[in-house]
């Protein structure tokens, strides 16, 4: 079972959900934007998705960067 987090079962501020576009855009991983936001992996999975933010990292191959 998942640990409580502090913001467990409590709605989404526009904030909140700001942020966690903020922090996906940034490339910081998913364990951490929950940390930061209070929630859980699943839960900013979930927001990610009605959002239509992307969690996926970007640069992920060392062989398309620039010279």
């Amino acid at each position: 079972m998942p640990k409580s987090t502090r913001n467990a079962g409590k709605h989404w501020t526009p904030t909140a959900e700001k942020q966690l576009s903020k922090l996906a855009s940034g490339n910081t991983p998913t364990r951490v934007i929950g940390l930061k936001l209070g929630r859980s992996e699943d839960a900013i999975y979930s927001k990610a998705a009605e959002l239509g933010v992307s969690l996926d990292p970007t640069n992920q191959s060392p062989y398309n960067r620039q010279k």
